[in-house]
């Protein structure tokens, strides 16, 4: 039986008849952080999607610390630890930094050192809206929210959506500290790739709902050919 944290078999995934992920499938030990790459419309959101139970499951399985979720039931994948931050980061934007990572700790007070330790510029707004946040502080406030879960697997849908590339270059590395601190498995969909395998243990690329390479991020950085190669459809089921 597999020891990993976080185990997909075969997932696929999709809207009606229209099947938008086909059998993705990963092994993912505490600690790492699997980048997921591919180009608009590779099926990326719809895979976070399903793995968090917010998408039923068409087919396949998944498992937290070898606990299978049953499909389409989003409440009991956060009751065993794998936590969502989506892609408009879904802030209580009228709510304070403060009070948004209060509604979210599951027991005890509100870990304000460790906040604020981990992102020192929301400690100069932790009385300020979330709506009148910056979109670098919206989405640190957004991964603050999630880290008070104490997730096991923490999906990450677009981290750097709409934020400016300096702000990117901040945030990523937050990813790493966070997989490397509390031993969780960080899945990170992201469009900027260099950046993105800076932080990553391992990269997957999909395509057109499918998985068109995976391997190490340090070995596929020595070959962007293979990369831009999965890119555009000239590559499937490799793996490095």
């Amino acid at each position: 039986m597999s020891t990993a944290l976080l185990s997909c078999q075969g997932v696929t995934a999709g809207y009606g008849s229209l099947t938008v992920v086909r059998d993705f499938t990963l092994e993912a030990e505490g600690g790492s952080v699997v980048a997921v790459l591919g180009p608009n419309g590779a099926g990326k959101t719809t895979l976070m999607l399903a793995l968090a139970g917010l998408l039923p499951r068409l087919e396949g399985e998944v498992r937290v610390g070898g606990q299978p979720l049953p499909s389409g039931r989003p409440t009991t994948a956060n009751d065993a630890g794998l936590v969502l931050i989506p892609d408009d980061r879904a802030l209580f934007t009228t709510l304070t930094v403060r009070d948004n990572i209060a509604a979210a700790v599951r027991k005890g007070d509100v870990p304000t050192d460790e906040v604020q330790e981990m992102f020192p510029a929301l400690a100069e707004r932790w009385q300020t809206k979330a709506g009148a946040l910056s979109g670098g502080e919206q989405q640190m406030l957004a991964v603050a929210r999630a880290m008070v879960q104490r997730p096991k697997v923490l999906l990450i849908d677009e981290m750097s959506m709409g934020l400016a590339p300096v702000t990117v270059e901040r945030l990523l590395p937050v990813v790493r500290t966070l997989a490397d601190r509390t031993g969780a498995v960080v899945v990170l969909v992201e469009q900027h790739v260099q950046l993105a395998m800076e932080v990553a243990d391992q990269v997957m690329v999909m395509v057109h709902g499918r998985v068109a390479l995976t391997g190490s991020s340090a070995d596929l950085a020595k070959e962007p050919s293979r990369l831009e190669a999965a890119y555009l459809g000239e590559t499937a089921g490799a793996s490095a």
